[in-house]
């Protein structure tokens, strides 16, 4: 069952790291298919926020070794 979790959280955290850098990719070469009002700035400083997050928790999620049996 652990590895399960563990599996499930690293694909979810996968996820969100491509979902993240999909759109920083849109803002950052194909302006021209994002809302005219949207704050480009501020998106990008938020999907930048879940990049890093993501990245972090994964990286956590790697460092943190939990003796099997437990």
């Amino acid at each position: 069952m652990r590895e399960v979790l563990i599996d499930a959280l690293e694909k979810q955290y996968e996820a969100d790291i491509a979902a993240a850098d999909a759109v920083v990719k849109l803002l950052l070469e194909n302006s021209v298919g994002v809302s005219e009002h949207l704050n480009h700035q501020k998106e990008l400083d938020g999907q930048l926020h879940k990049i890093a997050g993501a990245e972090e928790k994964l990286q956590v999620l790697k460092d943190y070794e939990v003796p099997k049996g437990e």
